[in-house]
Formats: C-alpha cells, sequence, structure tokens
C-alpha cells in the first residue's frame, strides 16, 4: 500500500523523465542525511569516515532504481488495468542495463578506493576546514546528493524510457517494440568506449598513487610528490579519467535521448533539454574536480608544501594540469 502511494505521488504523466528523476534525487538525499545528520551531530568530532562510501552506495542505488522504478510503476498500471487479460512487459534495452551496469562499475571500484584509503589515513585533507563547522560539513553532504543526481542525469533518462507492454494471450496480437533502438549505435561505440579508456585511466592513477604513497611510507624512495607513470602525462590524472568516463556515459546517453521518438516517450522533451541532461554529467563533474573541491584544494597546499624545489616547479610547468600530453 504504501510503495502504491509512493508511485502516486511521483507520478507525473506527462513527464516520464520526472517521474523517474524526482524520486531518485529524492532516496539520495535521504541516504546522505541519513548517514550526514549522525556524522554530523552525533559523532564527537565530526566525522568524514563514511563519505565517500556513502556517496558510492547511494551513486549504486540511484542507478538501480532509477533502472526498476519505471517497471514497477508499468506493472502497476498493469495489475490495475489487465482486467485479467495475460499482459507482461519487455526485458529492459541492452543499453539501459550497461548504462546502469557502468555506473554501478565505477562507484563500486571508486568507493572500495576511497574507503580503504580513509582507513588508512584516518582522515580526509578536504573536510579539516568543516570538522569544527558543523554547518559546512553538513553541507558537504547535501552537495553530494547534488553530484550524484546531476552525474546520475543521463543513466536516469534512458532508464525512465518505460519497457513496452506485451499481450502474451493467444489473441495473436504482435508485440510492441520499444523505441530504444535494440542495434548498436556509433554513439554507443563512442561512449562505451570513452567510458573503458576513463575509467581504464582513473584506475591505474589511482593504483599508480597509492603503490606510490605505500613505497615512500616503507622507505623505498625519498620521492617527496609523485611524477612518475600517468603523473608524468598530467598532474590531475585520476581527474581526468572521472570526467572522460562519465563523458562516455553522456555520449551514449545522448545518442538515444535526442531520437524523436524517444523525446516523446520522455514527455515531448526538446532536443537541447535532451542534450542537456546527458552534458550535465561531465559538465558538473568537470567544475567540481577542476574549480570547486579537487584542484582549488590539492594545488595550494603542494604550492606551500613543495613550492621552493626545482623538481616540483620544472613538473608544474612542464606537465598538464588536466589533460594528458601524450605526444
Amino acid at each position: 500500500m504504501a510503495s502504491a502511494a509512493f508511485l502516486g505521488l511521483t507520478n507525473y504523466n506527462s513527464s516520464p523523465f520526472w517521474s523517474n528523476a524526482v524520486p531518485c534525487a529524492l532516496a539520495s538525499l535521504a541516504v546522505q542525511y541519513a548517514v550526514g545528520l549522525p556524522s554530523t551531530f552525533l559523532i564527537n568530532p565530526p566525522s568524514e569516515r563514511y563519505y565517500d562510501l556513502t556517496g558510492a552506495l547511494t551513486n549504486i542505488a540511484v542507478a538501480i532504481l532509477s533502472l526498476y522504478l519505471p517497471r514497477w510503476r508499468a506493472e502497476d498500471q498493469l495489475a490495475t488495468a489487465s482486467n485479467g487479460a495475460a499482459l507482461t512487459l519487455e526485458p529492459p534495452n541492452w543499453r539501459q542495463v550497461a548504462l546502469t551496469g557502468a555506473a554501478v562499475l565505477w562507484a563500486a571500484r571508486l568507493g572500495t578506493y576511497l574507503f580503504r584509503r580513509i582507513l588508512r589515513e584516518g582522515k580526509d585533507s578536504r573536510f579539516d576546514a568543516m570538522r569544527t563547522k558543523p554547518a559546512k560539513l553538513l553541507f558537504a553532504w547535501t552537495a553530494q546528493a547534488l553530484w550524484i543526481v546531476l552525474c546520475q542525469s543521463p543513466v536516469t533518462a534512458v532508464n525512465a524510457v518505460g519497457a513496452p507492454v506485451i499481450a502474451t494471450a493467444k489473441s495473436g496480437d504482435a508485440p510492441s517494440t520499444s523505441v530504444l533502438p535494440a542495434g548498436v549505435l556509433w554513439t554507443d561505440i563512442l561512449g562505451f568506449g570513452l567510458y573503458a579508456f576513463g575509467l581504464v585511466f582513473e584506475s591505474v592513477a589511482d593504483y599508480q598513487k597509492s603503490a606510490w604513497s605505500a613505497a615512500k611510507h616503507a622507505k623505498q624512495h625519498d620521492e617527496p610528490f609523485i611524477s612518475r607513470g600517468l603523473f608524468s602525462l598530467s598532474r590531475y590524472p585520476h581527474y581526468f579519467g572521472e570526467t572522460t568516463l562519465w563523458t562516455g556515459i553522456a555520449v551514449a546517453a545522448a545518442g538515444v535521448l535526442t531520437r524523436e521518438p524517444i523525446r516523446l516517450a520522455l514527455g515531448g522533451i526538446s532536443t537541447a533539454t535532451a542534450v542537456s541532461i546527458a552534458a550535465v554529467s561531465p559538465a558538473f563533474t568537470a567544475f567540481v574536480l577542476l574549480k570547486l573541491s579537487g584542484v582549488p584544494l590539492s594545488e595550494p597546499k603542494y604550492d606551500k608544501k613543495y613550492g621552493k624545489r626545482a623538481d616540483y616547479q620544472k613538473w608544474k610547468k612542464e606537465t598538464p594540469k588536466f589533460f594528458p600530453k601524450f605526444f
């Protein structure tokens, strides 16, 4: 009964996209506050220990919810309107499953890495100035909910395209087909290719930095900062990889969201809206990493610590901040 009421409250008949996006946004915010409020106000001192882990688990939950929520809604409507007819739904389009799986794989990989890192180091330096200011720490949890919603936007939109009903009774009716293309498009090849490249690039960069830190802790080298491996191509290769993989998801999603039948199925959205829904994910990711909580927090710290070293200045001058120098 409660689930039916929830489906009813979030059912925007004119906009399947919002019928999927709003519940996912509410779920994201609810999970963040479920962990963020105790971490901010019930723990002394306030802790960010579960921040990244919660973000990863919420990303996974939102991706899966966005895939199944439209089906639950359609099944609920079928149960009411079928009048005993043998009706069922087509399985999700392969692209919906692939995009959801891509988001889940990324979140599981990054969340595991970040949680193991904070367990090893005991704290996250990004939160040093927030632990004594609960309002700022709670804002960080709220911002993470927003980040999850915007990053998942292309996945949520593609998953909002409902599965058509199949008449399974012996009525001779031909089953309807989904408006999502069954075949592979060039945007799928490019998008999932970019995703795979970005995921590998980010994973290798994280591994190289972890291995470098472990070796330094074991006194196997005395290098003050990492400038080898992918860090010889870019000063922030993990940020480049992160933005690239979300660009790939956006490309794969935009390849279908911009098609007229799909735009109509989502409530008659415009092409510009469809592109924006997909593009907001990598755009917001790049903004956060390059202008908000990534480079702006790391760069001053490194400059203060190593700024007087000639080797650091040489590396900083010769190595691009973001886009790797492959040649």
